[in-house]
């Protein structure tokens, strides 16, 4: 299968092992991959600030970039989101609602891919250590994605998986809301920090690398036990860990 990768800007600019890590995957399992050149942001950002006219340029562009392509893979669940559901409440221009329509029916977030449309949750690998598992609302609540990436954690051989309180609980990123309503995320990120380290794992896995990027903040500077990974980056570990 032919794959075509939306890397979205956190990922592009902070974390590009996440993406690296996916292509690993995607390669390993074989698949070929292609970069879509010219690629631009999806648009969430502006949108969850309000600026929905704003955005529809750059809609319009990313329906017209990727509509012919024959599948397309995200390491985020919230850029996935944004255009799958909430391109759906733009003013999008009349003829490219047959591009925005196919569009989404061909791209997925990475988990999602890989369990549901490739039918895969054991690579081969092996990762011991503790982990548990944070579950980000676009993925969760937008998308229904929950137990696609918990059946590729449990498909890692030696891994030892604990399930957190309250998983679902927001971390309290929610971009531009993390600056607007500072106090509030961070009672959100302690709240939700408190239940990782109550698990007593090594890494706390996610979906999304904003979510992640939040997570990590706390823990560093509060001196907490766990690190965040990037579940692409999980899988990909694991399969060095088997070599």
């Amino acid at each position: 299968m032919k794959i075509s990768l939306f890397i979205p800007c956190l990922t592009e600019h902070l974390y590009p092992e996440s993406a690296l890590s996916m292509v690993k995957i995607l390669n390993h399992l074989g698949h070929e991959v292609e970069y879509v050149e010219n690629q631009t942001c999806c648009g969430q950002p502006a949108f969850n600030s309000g600026y929905r006219k704003e955005i529809i340029p750059i809609a319009e562009r990313f329906i017209e970039l990727f509509k012919d392509e024959e599948v397309i893979v995200a390491p985020s669940g919230s850029c996935v989101a944004m255009i799958r559901v909430f391109y759906r409440e733009l003013a999008i221009r009349k003829e490219l609602i047959p591009g925005l329509e196919a569009l989404n029916q061909k791209i997925f977030e990475f988990t999602e891919f890989l369990v549901d449309v490739l039918k895969v949750t054991r690579l081969g690998g092996r990762y011991p250590h503790k982990v548990t598992y944070h579950d980000s609302c676009h993925l969760n609540r937008e998308l229904g994605v929950r137990e696609q990436p918990r059946e590729l954690i449990r498909g890692i051989r030696d891994i030892d998986f604990v399930e957190m309180e309250k998983s679902d609980i927001c971390c309290g990123f929610g971009g531009t809301f993390s600056y607007k309503q500072k106090g509030i995320s961070i009672e959100m990120v302690k709240r939700k920090c408190k239940y990782i380290d109550e698990s007593e794992a090594d890494f706390c896995i996610g979906a999304d690398s904003s979510c992640l990027m939040n997570i990590d903040g706390y823990l560093r500077k509060h001196r907490m036990k766990a690190r965040t990974m990037h579940i692409a980056e999980l899988l990909a570990k694991s399969l060095d860990f088997e070599c």
